[in-house]
């Protein structure tokens, strides 16, 4: 077990037994052609979006109780290659431009680190929470623009770009690094005008397997921050590697850790397989004493 400063000791942890803590799934669709997991991809040998099909997953989220939707086109898993600007959006506007039309009252989320790509979004789509992978580190002007736009806004820890984030992995310990991280980040964002964000401590990003577990077995760290905890663990590495997997075949063992994440503290879980989830979550509601009508 790590351990941390003095000032850790003394954080409120969460109760993550209150049946009144409210849990959300966050289900994936990639307009990509190289994220890690194939199911997840939804886009043509032409380049172009299959909107159809992304459309008809998106529906099925949400019947399988998928609490909002989460829409990225440029995959920044370690190692890939980073699309432009103009591709980004070239993938991402036929399903922005008609998701509002097709779900009016659902939520959604775009995956970008890209703030000409949020304004985009907003005036094509309205209001969304923006999920950016570098906290606003890889774009100066994205902070302002969530808080100039008021939008939601999911902060998560990586360090470096995908071609190097896994040679940055060297922490003095990793769960005090991160949460040190977020309360830098809560001074930015309270500059830049950002009145609600999320944290995603970045399971994956610029960290090994081990740090991904010690991150994990220590989540509830992060409770004293007073933020929503979202998690990205669905058939990652971390899962299929040690295990001699593929990510195709980590599905129950994704569900094993959604368990053990809620457990520790978070609020979010972001998802390959909603029904999967969503299941998951209402086990966890059992097993802590909720009745039927606290399972969602």
């Amino acid at each position: 077990m790590q351990t941390y400063g003095k000032d850790m000791t003394a954080m409120v942890k969460r109760n993550t037994a209150d049946p009144e803590r409210k849990i959300s799934v966050m289900g994936i669709i990639n307009v990509t052609s190289d994220s890690y997991f194939s199911g997840s991809r939804y886009l043509e040998k032409d380049g172009k979006p299959d909107l159809p099909e992304a459309l008809r997953q998106i529906g099925r989220m949400f019947e399988e109780g998928a609490d909002m939707v989460d829409i990225g086109a440029c995959s920044t898993r370690p190692g890939a290659c980073l699309i432009d600007e103009t591709e980004e959006w070239r993938r991402l506007s036929p399903l922005v431009s008609v998701i509002r039309k097709e779900f009016p009252d659902k939520t959604f989320s775009i995956d970008t680190f890209r703030a000409s790509v949020v304004r985009k979004c907003f005036d094509a789509a309205g209001d969304f929470i923006i999920n950016d992978i570098s906290a606003g580190e890889d774009d100066p002007e994205m902070l302002s623009t969530a808080g100039n736009l008021g939008l939601t806004y999911i902060a998560m820890h990586k360090r470096g770009r995908p071609e190097n984030m896994q040679g940055l992995c060297t922490y003095d310990d990793v769960t005090s690094d991160v949460l040190s991280y977020f309360r830098d980040f809560a001074l930015k964002a309270e500059k830049a005008g950002i009145k609600d964000w999320i944290l995603d401590p970045g399971f994956g990003f610029a960290k090994t397997v081990e740090q991904n577990y010690r991150l994990l077995e220590n989540l509830d760290a992060f409770s004293g921050t007073g933020k929503k905890i979202l998690i990205g663990i669905s058939r990652k590495s971390m899962i299929y590697k040690p295990l001699g997997i593929t990510p195709e075949e980590a599905l129950s063992q994704t569900q094993v850790l959604h368990l053990a994440a809620l457990e520790r503290g978070a609020d979010i879980l972001r998802v390959h397989d909603t029904a999967e989830a969503v299941r998951t979550v209402r086990l966890y509601r059992m097993l802590y004493g909720a009745g039927p009508e606290d399972w969602r």
